[in-house]
């Protein structure tokens, strides 16, 4: 059943992230006003000057693939969770190398192979993370059960 999810999530996702990376434009072609209202108010409730358009396409490009990174954990046994690290930046540099041999009005970057990097590799953790709780759960659950099934053999004969 998990797979089954996971690669269902893992489709969506895809579709989603292979529409924003391989658009013919770039994603923020005709937002950049709206892009700008979104930093001031940013701006004016706390959030550093620094903090301009390349950290928020760098944040926003972390967000993206950190669902990436959960589902394509979770499609693999639990043994082979650990395939996911490779495959978060091998993704992202196709997607990358993709852009900048195909979509000349793209922008290819290494800077956004290590944010999609660092998404993926969270969403990965946060995957382990959770098979690590559902297997905790599951062997609380096998104990309680055991120890049910063993006091039920106890009952003293008459």
């Amino acid at each position: 059943m998990r797979l089954g999810l996971a690669a269902i999530g893992l489709s969506l996702c895809l579709v989603v992230v292979l529409a924003a990376t391989l658009s013919p434009t770039p994603i923020d072609q005709g937002y950049e006003s709206v892009i700008q209202r979104v930093l001031m108010l940013l701006h004016r409730n706390g959030v550093p000057a620094w903090f301009g358009y390349r950290w928020l396409e760098f944040s926003a490009n972390i967000l993206m693939f950190v669902p990436i990174g959960y589902f394509l954990a979770l499609v693999f046994p639990t043994r082979f969770l650990w395939l996911s690290i490779p495959l978060v930046p091998m993704l992202s540099a196709s997607l990358e190398a993709i852009q900048f041999l195909a979509l000349p009005a793209r922008f290819a970057s290494v800077n956004d192979v290590i944010a999609n990097t660092a998404g993926g590799w969270t969403g990965t953790a946060l995957a382990a993370l959770s098979v690590a709780v559902v297997h905790q759960r599951d062997r609380r659950v096998l104990a309680r059960w055991r120890r049910h099934n063993s006091d039920d053999r106890r009952v003293p004969s008459a």
